[in-house]
C-alpha cells in the first residue's frame, strides 16, 4: 500500500507497526515507526490520540489498515479517530460480523452468497456434540478457526490456518490437540471443495463512502505458500475477468452497507459450476498489489473518494483487456515455473514471463539499495528452499 501511494504522489508514507516485516526494512519510500504493542489497546488508541495533535486542521490524513487486528482497532475507535483522520473502514458491528466466520456465513445465507456446507463446533461442549458433526461430513473435510484474531493469539503446536482432514480419527486427534492447548473459540467444520489450487480465486474490491462499489479486481492464484502456518498466502496471481462474479460480489457488499477495502477468498466448485466463498478480509489482501501492477492503483480509489470526491456513479470492473495484464509474483520467476502445477493459467503466465510482463511488490526501481537487494535475494532463496521441501505436496 505504501508503494501504491508513493507511485501516485512520490511522497514518503508514514507507517506505524507493532514489529518489523522484511519488505518494509531499509525502505526509502516510507517513514517506519515501530511501537511495541501497537496492535492492541490501549497502546493503539493512546498512540493515535498523540498523533491527532500533529494533524493540522487543513490536512487530510488517511488511515489505512494492513492487517486484521488493525482493521478491528480502527473500526472500534472510528468515531473518535474520524474527528482528525479519514477512516475508510466499515462500522464496528459489521466488521465483527464479517471477521467471525460463523456470522459471515449467516450473512452469506441471508444475501445468497454461495459458500461450502459448514457447521460450527466448540470443544468446550461437555456432551461431545462436535463428534456428531464429524460424522455428518464426507472426507476429506476442512477444520479452521472461526475467528482469525482469537486464533492468532492461541499457543498451539503445529498451528495452521486450516487443517485438511482425511478421516474421522484424524479429525478427533487434531481437535484433541487444539483442546489440550486451551483454545476456547469456535471452530469451523467445512466440506472440502474438490480440485487443486488452480480453482482458487481472490477478489479485491473498494467500496466508497456512499456504500457503493467503485472498483473490483479478480485474481487467479497459480501458486500458494505450502507451509502449514501460511497456507493460503498467494505467491503468484494472474489477473482475471468475470462479470458474473463481479455482479454477485457487488450486490452482496452494497446490501450489507460496507465501506472501504474488501478481499474475498473463493474456489470454483465443478460439481455445480459455481464459486464458493470461504471468507472476507476487511482490508486489501497481502497480494493485492497485483491490481496496482496491472495499472489499477489500489490507493487511487481512496484519494479519488475522500480527497477529489469524483467517484459518484463510478464502478470499474478490472482486467477486461488481456493485453494490459501483468503477472504478480512473490518469488523468483524460475521458481514459479518449476513448482507451479501445470494448468491453462500457468501456460498464460509462462508467456507473460517470457514477454517480461510480470513484477512483484518488494522490488521497486525508486526504492533501491544494497540492503534491500540483499533482502530481496534472501526472500527468493527462502521460497526456493520452501517449495523444494513441499514439492511432493504441491504437485498432488
Amino acid at each position: 500500500m505504501a508503494r501504491s501511494f508513493y507511485e501516485l504522489q512520490e511522497k514518503r508514507v508514514d507507517v506505524y507497526a507493532a514489529g518489523w516485516l522484511s519488505p518494509i526494512r531499509y525502505s526509502s519510500i516510507m517513514n517506519v515507526k515501530i511501537i511495541p504493542g501497537f496492535n492492541t489497546d490501549p497502546v493503539f488508541i493512546e498512540t493515535m490520540r498523540q498523533l491527532k495533535n500533529d494533524v493540522n486542521d487543513n490536512e487530510k490524513v488517511i488511515l489505512v489498515s494492513c492487517g486484521d487486528g488493525y482493521t478491528d482497532l480502527l473500526s472500534k475507535h472510528k468515531a473518535e479517530l474520524a474527528e482528525s483522520f479519514i477512516c475508510p473502514v466499515a462500522d464496528y458491528e459489521l466488521i465483527k460480523q464479517l471477521v467471525k466466520k460463523e456470522s459471515f456465513y449467516e450473512l452469506c445465507e441471508k444475501f445468497q452468497l454461495p459458500y461450502p456446507k459448514t457447521k460450527i463446533i466448540n470443544l468446550s461442549d461437555d456432551d461431545g456434540k462436535y463428534l456428531e458433526v464429524l460424522t455428518s461430513f464426507e472426507y476429506p473435510l476442512i477444520i479452521k478457526p472461526a475467528s482469525r484474531i482469537a486464533w492468532r493469539d492461541a499457543e498451539i503446536d503445529d498451528k495452521r490456518k486450516a487443517y485438511i482432514i482425511n478421516s474421522y480419527q484424524e479429525a478427533k486427534d487434531e481437535l484433541a490437540k487444539i483442546e489440550m492447548a486451551g483454545y476456547q473459540g469456535n471452530l469451523i467444520v467445512q466440506e472440502y471443495i474438490p480440485g487443486d489450487d488452480s480453482n482458487d480465486r481472490v477478489l479485491n474490491a473498494y467500496v466508497g463512502k456512499d456504500h457503493k462499489v467503485k472498483f473490483m479486481s479478480l485474481g487467479h492464484p497459480l501458486l500458494e505458500d505450502p507451509s502449514p502456518e501460511a497456507i493460503g498466502n498467494y505467491l503468484a496471481v494472474l489477473p482475471e475477468y468475470d462479470q458474473q462474479l463481479y455482479d454477485t460480489v457487488k450486490e452482496f457488499l452494497e446490501k450489507i452497507n460496507y465501506t472501504g477495502y474488501a478481499n474475498f477468498d473463493l474456489k470454483y466448485d465443478s460439481r455445480d459450476q459455481s464459486f464458493k466463498f470461504f471468507e472476507i478480509n476487511t482490508r486489501q489482501g497481502r497480494s493485492s498489489f497485483y491490481t496496482t501492477l496491472t495499472g489499477d492503483n489500489l490507493a487511487a480509489w481512496l484519494i479519488r473518494d475522500y480527497i477529489n470526491n469524483d467517484l459518484v456513479g463510478v464502478c470499474q470492473y478490472a482486467n477486461q483487456d488481456s493485453e494490459k495484464l501483468m503477472l504478480w509474483l512473490g518469488l523468483a520467476p524460475k521458481t514459479f515455473l518449476k513448482y507451479a502445477r501445470e494448468s491453462q493459467g500457468k501456460q498464460v503466465a509462462r508467456r507473460m514471463i517470457a514477454n517480461k510482463r510480470y513484477g512483484n511488490t518488494f522490488w521497486y526501481s525508486k526504492d533501491v539499495s544494497l540492503k534491500r537487494w540483499l533482502l530481496y535475494k534472501r526472500t527468493w532463496r527462502y521460497y526456493t528452499k520452501l517449495l523444494a521441501m513441499y514439492a511432493d505436496k504441491i504437485k498432488k
